[in-house]
């Protein structure tokens, strides 16, 4: 059989969801015929569904190989990459596509870039702030905004939450504790969900009065529209960058004032937004500059969590009973970028006998736990120090921190949830004030928690902290066993004093608009 044929036999097997079969035939293809762009193309898409992230990665290189101009290629190579971590390469995939690529593929190489801008550590606040006004502009282009007034305020104020993930507890755990603080005589809730609704399960506490929309495949011309007939006095976007789809529904100027609240990492990118709820230790005093929007601060933390569901119960370092040190991260493979890699083995390095455990979905696949050894290999980690994990079941993943000792934050972006996750379980976390949002994130989390000797100036205090924990881990027990109970009275885990910060915020915005 010829390579066309196998291809062609590969494509129908791929359409008919029969991936397994369809990446034999080609390989049988591109082994016929080592020059068959269509083959290599085929066989990327392929392992890239399979979440074979690196098998991919080789594939769609060497269909870039045989046909550079192939967009399409590069898009979803610049996909492949930047599950793997490989952050800076997948931008400068997008950025090929972007400036040779053809109208529809442009527009997304820009969104790309836009999301993925604030974990590129080759980009800069600057930068940052370029790509997300870049996509931003490409998608008012087609919008008429219908900048409506405040209305004459008769009763309660009307705020909306704008978000894709109402669904899911573990999001949720660190913003529904706030929706549910609200003051329901002063305040009228709406959460405008895509995908799920809010549920018990995901945290919500069902009001009388509150009002749920479900919104999933509403177009946002059409989402807008609705948010005016509603007569919203406030909306706030909970999804950010993370449902990016949803983000351009802001443009309408549907509701009075409007702002984003998290998933951002940054400014979005819309000079008409009322402005981004942030800090003072992610957005410092200064770098105004940086955002298309005004930066609201809140005095202690924008983030707050609510561990409403069950969690492990905390339990003694493993290193008292294994004679080593773990360290561990939880973090998503897309974080874990080479500058991150490099850092990581060096504390490892930095401690005789010491062990490295990584868990998330990514190294579930046996081909990008390959990828994973052989860059810390290269950083002088052998295999044997290393415990890649795949994936689990939220309560089961959680009971992954019983077998790691100090966890290492990644950077540029930071932990969140995993970093709450993280000392909620007892773990120290450690990590330090980088030079953007998305790199002090965890450091906001921890000083509010009260444990911000656990954030180091800058990354080489970072490896050292790492090191000299490693090394004397007899404190660890004692702080271990009472971090939780430290931790729970903090503004770190004070969803009600945030949520008065946000209404003082919202009412003064809508004041001045008057």
């Amino acid at each position: 059989m010829e390579a066309t044929q196998f291809c062609a036999a590969a494509d129908v097997l791929h359409a008919d969801g029969k991936l397994t079969e369809a990446i034999a035939r080609y390989r049988d293809a591109v082994r016929t015929d080592p020059g068959l762009y269509l083959g290599w193309y085929g066989l990327g898409c392929a392992l890239y569904t399979t979440g074979a992230f690196a098998g991919a990665v080789a594939a769609l290189r060497r269909a870039t190989e045989v046909a550079p101009n192939a967009m399409p290629a590069r898009a979803t190579l610049g996909e492949a990459l930047y599950a793997l971590g490989q952050v800076t390469d997948s931008n400068r995939q997008y950025a090929r596509i972007a400036r040779d690529g053809d109208a529809v593929l442009k527009h997304l190489a820009l969104g790309n870039i836009a999301c993925a801008a604030p974990s590129d550590p080759a980009m800069d606040n600057a930068a940052i702030r370029g790509a997300r006004e870049a996509w931003i502009a490409a998608e008012a282009a087609t919008v008429q905004p219908l900048n409506t007034k405040p209305r004459k305020r008769d009763g309660k104020l009307r705020i909306g939450y704008l978000g894709a993930f109402f669904g899911s507890k573990n999001w949720m755990k660190g913003y529904m504790g706030v929706i549910n603080a609200h003051d329901r005589d002063r305040f009228e809730v709406h959460l405008i969900a895509d995908r799920a609704v809010p549920s018990a399960a995901s945290g919500y506490r069902d009001h009388d009065e509150d009002r749920i929309w479900g919104v999933t495949g509403v177009p946002n011309d059409r989402l807008a529209g609705l948010l005016a007939e509603a007569e919203l006095d406030v909306l706030v976007d909970l999804n950010g960058y993370s449902f990016q789809r949803r983000l351009p529904v802001l443009l309408y100027r549907a509701v009075p004032a409007q702002f984003s609240w998290v998933g951002m990492y940054g400014t979005t990118g819309i000079a008409g937004l009322d402005g981004v709820i942030g800090d003072a230790a992610v957005a410092p005093a200064g770098e105004e500059k940086f955002f298309s929007e005004p930066v609201h601060r809140v005095r202690n933390t924008y983030l707050t969590f609510d561990f409403f569901y069950a969690v492990p119960d905390v339990v003694p370092p493993p290193c008292l009973a294994n004679g080593y040190v773990t360290f561990g991260s939880l973090a998503s493979a897309y974080k874990i970028t080479n500058s991150v890699i490099a850092a990581w083995a060096r504390i490892v390095k930095g401690v005789p006998g010491s062990r490295l455990l990584l868990r998330n979905r990514t190294l579930g696949e046996s081909g990008n736990r390959a990828d994973f050894a052989a860059r810390f290999a290269a950083q002088g980690v052998p295999a044997e120090r290393l415990m890649l994990e795949g994936g689990a079941e939220h309560f089961e993943f959680l009971r992954t921190y019983e077998r790691i000792d100090i966890a290492l934050d990644a950077f540029p972006y930071n932990g969140g949830t995993t970093t709450a996750e993280a000392i909620w379980q007892g773990v120290p976390l450690l990590t330090f004030d980088g030079d953007r949002w998305a790199s002090r994130t965890s450091r906001t989390i921890l000083l509010a928690a009260g444990l911000g000797h656990f954030a180091a100036a800058d990354q080489a205090g970072f490896v050292d902290a790492g090191i000299r924990m490693g090394l004397a881990p007899e404190s660890l027990a004692v702080s271990r066993a009472s971090q939780r109970t430290r931790i729970v009275a903090t503004p770190a885990f004070d969803p009600a004093g945030l949520c008065r910060a946000l209404e003082a915020i919202y009412e003064a915005t809508l004041k001045a608009k008057s």
